[in-house]
């Protein structure tokens, strides 16, 4: 009877201690909190990268088959694109490099491609429909495809109001230029000379009018907001002078954010304390009478004197410089300056 007892105890506290057990709770994972690399340490020193340096803006006329002050032949301009491809330039849209928004590739120099005038030979439809391989636009499109690192970029500068000499095709190559990443600009109505201008009503007609005249062929919402100046030139009047940057034509306003000159020097980087977006000056493409101001002056000039050269980063929203150089440079804001010794 005893046995029983204590048998019927213990199966009575096993009972009991089986009711109290609680099941067993797994407690979540934690996962490490993940922080990002700072865009610092994705940046190659060793690649020597300096965005003070100075940006050729690069001054086209026409495509010819013969070579002259103000013309390239085709193949010359492919031996231009090539040689710019092969000493580590890459090209930037204008409007991108005057607002300091430079994203190429690190170890690399951005150049601005302009051309002037609108001419056929810059962008040309044969009898067929097909695009001239010769003209501008044609070289331009064929060196991208064989080298899809060298970006499609080119700033063109209209004038008068046949547009690239094919009245037919105006719209058509318009907006294949801006779908393409390129860009259109202005270059005056009736290519003035503005030192012989003496009215703000001539200024404002000859701006405000071409850049109602280039948008109005334009299928979507593209201002123009650059302009090349006509023979490098400004109203004699200081007063006058304002009206190229801003002004209306027939009640709509006009806003050059760019304004650039004749070609003669490299450009200041946009980082720079001395850039001024509504003053740059270029360099004529060009290897005839260049009086040592033209492309292969500057690039010969650069390979002897590689401190002068822009090099960029890879990173868009850093400025990176050498440590001796942080007082020449301006940083935009929300950029970050990163000198090194």
């Amino acid at each position: 009877m005893r046995k029983y007892f204590i048998l019927c105890l213990m199966c009575l506290i096993s009972l009991m201690g089986c009711a109290h057990v609680e099941e067993e709770v797994i407690p979540p994972i934690v996962e490490p909190e993940v922080i990002p690399p700072s865009p610092l340490e994705s940046i190659d020193l060793s690649l020597k990268p300096n965005e003070a340096g100075q940006i050729m803006v690069l001054m086209y006329h026409a495509i010819s088959l013969e070579e002259d002050v103000w013309a390239r032949t085709p193949d010359n301009f492919r031996k231009d694109l090539q040689t710019l491809y092969d000493q580590g330039y890459r090209p930037i849209s204008l409007l991108d490099f005057a607002l300091g928004s430079i994203n190429t590739e690190a170890g690399k120099t951005p150049v601005v491609i302009t051309f002037d005038d609108g001419r056929i030979n810059n962008f040309n439809y044969l009898e067929d429909g097909t695009m001239d391989p010769e003209s501008a636009v044609g070289i331009l499109v064929n060196f991208h495809e064989a080298h899809p690192d060298f970006p499609l970029e080119a700033t063109f500068f209209l004038t008068d109001d046949n547009f690239f000499g094919q009245r037919d095709s105006i719209g058509k190559k318009l907006n294949y230029l801006i779908e393409q990443g390129m860009d259109v600009g202005n270059h005056t109505q009736t290519h003035v000379n503005f030192t012989k201008v003496t009215t703000q009503e001539e200024i404002e007609r000859e701006i405000g009018g071409q850049a109602q005249a280039i948008e109005k062929w334009l299928s979507s919402d593209y201002t123009v907001n650059t302009m090349a100046l006509t023979y490098g030139s400004r109203p004699q009047e200081d007063a006058l002078k304002a009206y190229l940057a801003t002004g209306s034509y027939e009640g709509i306003p006009y806003e050059n954010k760019v304004l650039l000159n004749v070609g003669s020097n490299p450009s200041p980087s946009p980082y720079q304390l001395t850039f001024d977006p509504l003053s740059i000056p270029r360099i004529r493409a060009s290897e005839l009478e260049t009086d040592g101001l033209g492309l292969y002056d500057y690039l010969d000039v650069f390979i002897q004197y590689p401190e002068r050269r822009f090099i960029s980063d890879g990173v868009q929203s850093i400025v990176t410089v050498p440590t001796e150089l942080i007082d020449q440079v301006n940083i935009p804001e929300g950029y970050q300056l990163n000198p090194y010794e």
